[in-house]
């Protein structure tokens, strides 16, 4: 691929590089930066890891995440992972001196989310591949580069690829993605041991699965129970996100209910934003989050913006009844 030429000639050209995740970390953007510092390092490379918000706690079972900052120095290269979205770069483009930053230093971009057009406002270059994960679009740049990817490196990636797929079960896993997994594993990735990490970093406490309950029993049927929303104000967000991410808890029990095509759960934040995370049973979160401004994929998605909450659901009830019509 033409991009991966570009890509190798950015790293060859830069000593010192920072790998730069948006501001809703996951276990694909987390294991993507951790396994890029693996594969960079071993080239000779200084590197960084950034992220502007704390990396949450039910994600540190990937061992690596407290070398990341929440401070953004002068680089040769910045590598974004895992999005080509403004919206999802804003904490860094409206923070005056990071947006010098970025406006003045070479970046690289690599993504996996296909669905949604890039609309980053500021000059760069990009991977940009359909795949399981952007873990996945590592590994292929990596092979075709010649650059080494080591045992860490490989349990980075599977830890990545295992997070975005939910244990290989989604509808973009491909067979390129059981074939990077067994190469992952010949080069020492051990899917046992990512997973006995997960579930212990995953435990909650009586505390948590006390509120796990009271969302539960908040949350909302609308368009014939066809549409589940729940909603978390600030003051749940402040209380319990250094715990466990309050929309993880429920999610994906939401998704589980008979008769739920489409689930939501929205934040809201006293400066009036507000964001949703969107996971459904049909090919269509893309596009419910796509009316916000937002993307995704076709069973995963997320959107933000400023609207006071009551307008939000009345606008997610006509574009989710447009979408599943």
């Amino acid at each position: 691929m033409k991009e991966f030429e570009i890509a190798k000639n950015l790293i060859e050209k830069a000593s010192k590089i920072t790998i730069i995740q948006a501001e809703n970390p996951d276990g694909d953007s987390l294991g993507s930066a951790l396994a890029l510092e693996e594969i960079l390092g071993e080239v000779g490379k200084e590197v960084q890891l950034f992220c502007p918000v704390d990396i949450p706690k039910y994600l540190r079972y990937f061992s690596g995440w407290d070398r990341i900052s929440d401070n953004l120095w002068p680089s040769d290269l910045f590598v974004i992972v895992d999005t080509a979205s403004q919206i999802l770069l804003s904490k860094i483009w409206e923070n005056p001196l990071y947006r010098n930053l970025l406006e003045k230093t070479p970046i690289l971009v690599i993504d996996h989310h296909t669905d949604a057009t890039p609309d980053l406002e500021f000059s760069h270059e990009i991977i940009l591949k359909e795949a399981s994960s952007c873990a996945e679009v590592i590994f292929d740049f990596a092979k075709n580069s010649g650059f080494e990817i080591n045992q860490q490196a490989a349990e980075h990636l599977m830890g990545a690829i295992l997070s975005d797929t939910l244990g290989f079960s989604t509808q973009n896993v491909s067979p390129e993605t059981f074939e990077i997994a067994s190469q992952l594993t010949k080069l020492g990735a051990s899917t046992a041991k990512i997973e006995e990490a997960r579930r212990e970093f995953s435990k909650k406490s009586p505390e948590i699965l006390e509120y796990k309950g009271e969302l539960i029993r908040r949350i909302e049927y609308f368009l014939d129970g066809k549409l589940a929303v729940v909603h978390i104000p600030w003051d749940e967000i402040k209380k319990y996100s250094d715990k466990y991410n309050p929309s993880v808890l429920v999610i994906d029990e939401m998704r589980l209910v008979e008769g739920v095509e489409v689930c939501v759960a929205i934040k809201t934040y006293p400066d009036g934003k507000l964001t949703g995370k969107v996971r459904t049973n049909s090919p269509v979160a893309a596009d419910i989050a796509g009316y916000f401004g937002g993307g995704g994929h076709a069973y995963a998605a997320g959107f933000r913006v400023y609207e006071k909450y009551d307008e939000i659901l009345r606008e997610l009830l006509v574009s989710t009844e447009k979408v599943l019509n």
